[in-house]
């Protein structure tokens, strides 16, 4: 939801590419079912090595529904069923907890995430419709960003692979500054690009790219500033 400014470097040298990870793996997962990528989606499973999946699999799918909806991950894991489903559930994968627990652990995210910007998205959300600011922060946040099984770092990253996919710039641009601002450096959003490089048209791809070099770019050039002084 922040406001980008116009990109420079319009044609950026592809990403240089890092050795797969089970971060990647999750990444093309998400991608194929925001896109739809069914026969993706079944080769991923079909070449999952020992291990998986495991409940980091099983998390990125629930996770994809902020991006894809229901419908379309419901379909996912039915296809996902068909290739040997995504391993036993643990009983503290099933949700516990109050709607107020929710909301403050989401409000918590959502500040990390959007720093001294967190007030005025929440105020734009509010103008949209005064219900949307507590089913981002509470649910959105809360419930999902928020929940255990991965680290939010590597939730953020997911999310970067799937917003890139949509072409969704603007919450793109959001989420990078969070995987930054949550652990992630600029290697591993180049990384996770270039796992889903094949799964994305060309031209999101190409302003995906030009929104983390700028990002990225912006957070290295903050990190390096010397701290006021007293």
């Amino acid at each position: 939801m922040d406001r980008i400014l116009t990109i420079p470097n319009p044609d950026p040298a592809p990403l240089p590419l890092t050795p797969t990870s089970k971060t990647h793996r999750l990444a093309r997962l998400s991608v194929a079912i925001v896109l739809g990528q069914w026969e993706e989606l079944r080769l991923l499973r079909r070449d999952a090595p020992a291990g998986e999946p495991d409940r980091a699999w099983r998390e990125a799918v629930l996770q994809s529904h902020l991006f894809a909806g229901f419908p379309r991950v419901v379909e996912a894991c039915g296809f996902l069923a068909a290739e040997g489903g995504l391993g036993a559930t643990d009983q503290d994968e099933i949700e516990s907890g109050n709607e107020d627990d929710a909301l403050a652990r989401g409000q918590a995210i959502f500040d990390q995430i959007y720093a001294d910007q967190s007030g005025p998205v929440l105020g734009v959300m509010q103008g949209y419709h005064p219900q949307l600011p507590a089913w981002v922060v509470g649910h959105a946040y809360g419930k999902v960003l928020g929940r255990p099984g991965l680290k939010l770092e590597t939730r953020e990253l997911l999310a970067v692979a799937s917003l890139a996919a949509l072409g969704q710039d603007r919450q793109l641009a959001s989420h990078v500054r969070g995987a930054l601002r949550s652990g992630a450096n600029a290697l591993d959003l180049n990384g996770v690009l270039a796992a889903v490089a094949g799964q994305l048209p060309e031209d999101d791809l190409r302003r995906a790219e030009r929104v983390v070099r700028r990002f990225a770019m912006d957070h290295t050039r903050d990190s390096e500033q010397p701290p006021p002084r007293g």
